[in-house]
């Protein structure tokens, strides 16, 4: 048989007829009123497995006996069989949609993995203060902070819960932005707990404020206007993921807040070093510092990795401050504006 035939046989399949069955009813269809004897000899098949096929055809209102001895056989038309056949299996769908609503009811939803759970709009000063607070009291191993002005609320209180949390043994490690140091009182603040084991740095860019606790939640205000006072709280799932990454990216590039090594004592500076790594610690870009020190924006651009390479900076910025930390720089600094 071509495989054009055998896709003709397999037409009824989709309503329940198998294939050897609906070579039967065909058979049938083209020679009416023969006994099973005959239709057996017309299929080529023994009379026992053409009867079980009748049988079963007669189940699905595709034959009709007609009263004789022996019965004869006669197909019903194929276009009224079939459209029984597909209102019948429509209701045994239609019942099995009914049925797989009940099962809703047996589901156990993960609630930490909801779609609409994963990313949760908190809205109002009040409202993120509180969840800050609250997911501070929830950290049990480790919290990664960015710290940058403006603040939902004191800074004081903040730095009460950290001390706590660092009581506790939980890892606390904070990159602040420098405005963030710059408060009356900051300072002695981060010298208190970075003596109580928080691990703090600095870094120009910090981009935001966050907050994330053990790596299974995160707090991101949605803007830096302390006005617009609305967050992010994230679960687990990429965003979470991502925030993490940017966290540990700038945290490799921060300069520490209190460095060991300022209290070392350090061989002085020729006075060109001196005015360069001033001039570097108070901001200014490489052409303005090659003005200032008279010399080519190339050859400034080499002496300021040969002086990180000395003072072990992994940038320029950590240079400057790390020379300024360790009282390298004369105290006449220069400024950008100047």
């Amino acid at each position: 048989m071509s495989r054009t035939g055998q896709a003709v046989q397999r037409v009824l399949e989709a309503v329940g007829v198998t294939p050897s069955d609906e070579a039967v009813y065909r058979r049938l269809l083209r020679h009416p009123r023969t006994t099973t004897a005959e239709l057996a000899d017309l299929v080529c098949r023994d009379v026992t497995s053409v009867r079980r096929a009748i049988g079963r055809l007669e189940q699905l209102g595709m034959v009709t006996r007609i009263p004789g001895n022996p019965p004869h056989l006669l197909a019903t038309r194929p276009d009224v069989a079939v459209e029984v056949l597909v209102a019948r299996r429509r209701e045994e769908l239609s019942r099995t949609q009914l049925a797989a609503q009940e099962l809703l009811g047996e589901v156990v939803v993960d609630e930490e993995r909801r779609a609409d759970r994963l990313v949760e709009v908190v809205v109002g000063l009040d409202a993120v203060a509180a969840q800050f607070a609250q997911l501070l009291k929830g950290v049990e191993h480790e919290l990664l902070i960015f710290d940058r002005p403006p603040y939902v609320q004191m800074p004081e209180r903040s730095y009460v819960a950290v001390r706590t949390l660092l009581d506790q043994g939980v890892t606390v490690r904070g990159v602040y932005a420098p405005e963030s140091l710059e408060r009356p009182g900051a300072l002695e603040e981060a010298r208190e707990a970075a003596a109580a084991g928080e691990q703090s740095r600095v870094h120009p860019d910090v981009p935001m404020k966050l907050a994330i606790a053990d790596r299974k939640l995160a707090l991101l205000p949605l803007s830096g206007d302390i006005v617009v006072g609305n967050a992010l709280l994230i679960h687990p799932c990429a965003l979470l993921d991502a925030a993490h990454a940017l966290f540990e990216l700038l945290w490799a590039s921060a300069v520490p807040v209190f460095d060991a090594a300022a209290s070392t004592q350090a061989e002085p500076l020729s006075a060109e070093h001196d005015a360069l790594l001033t001039a570097l610690a108070a901001g200014l870009k490489d052409d303005a510092i090659a003005r200032q020190v008279g010399a080519s924006t190339r050859t400034v651009r080499r002496r300021i990795a040969e002086l990180s390479d000395v003072l072990r900076a992994r940038t320029r910025f950590q240079a400057g401050v790390l020379a300024e930390r360790r009282g390298l720089l004369s105290k006449d600094v220069v400024r950008p504006d100047d």
